[in-house]
């Protein structure tokens, strides 16, 4: 009786690109939904402890300045997953730095909003939202560098370069109108 030995096949099957990036749309939600329950923790902080956060502010404020960076490290997870799932692909990338594109353009729109006085009235969502989105910018610009530096194809660089720049023109213009001379409105 002859025994008989079987074969198998030892390579790995690749995940098809489409399960790649249904993983990684997914890392990003589970990422947005610790992100906002974080931020709901922070505000139930902030209602239970009103004294507290009254009394010493400075401190609760670098408390939300870890959280944002923290934040901040949750969803680059995510987005160097969805850096190596896209790489060979131009097209996706092309797509991915448009979209940092349009994002560094919220880094100006964030510093004319606080410049625009029928939104100064009261401290908003949005006015959070605005300021954090400046203060989260050398993170961004870090981001933005390690991109442009990971990425493959001329456009895509190109693109991240313009991002890169509409980042430095932004903070540029902050640091200017730190030391220009400003008269603030008296009412």
């Amino acid at each position: 009786m002859a025994c008989r030995v079987r074969r198998y096949d030892n390579r790995v099957k690749p995940i098809p690109w489409r399960t790649q990036l249904a993983l990684v749309g997914a890392g990003y939600a589970v990422v947005a939904a610790i992100s906002a329950l974080l931020i709901l923790l922070r505000m139930y902080q902030y209602a239970t402890n009103a004294a507290d956060a009254a009394a010493s502010g400075g401190m609760w404020a670098g408390g939300d300045l870890i959280l944002e960076v923290f934040i901040c490290f949750l969803f680059f997870v995510p987005t160097i997953a969805l850096m190596l799932v896209i790489w060979k692909s131009e097209s996706a990338s092309t797509t991915y730095a448009k979209f940092l594109l349009g994002f560094s353009l919220t880094a100006p729109l964030s510093v004319a909003a606080t410049f625009i006085p029928a939104l100064n009235r009261s401290f908003t969502v949005f006015d959070g939202a605005c300021i954090f989105r400046l203060f989260a910018m050398p993170l961004v610009v870090i981001f933005l560098v390690f991109t442009r530096w990971w990425a493959r194809f001329a456009r895509t660089r190109r693109l991240i370069s313009y991002a890169l720049l509409i980042e430095f023109l932004t903070c540029a213009f902050m640091v200017a109108m730190l030391f220009l001379p400003f008269k603030g409105h008296r009412g």
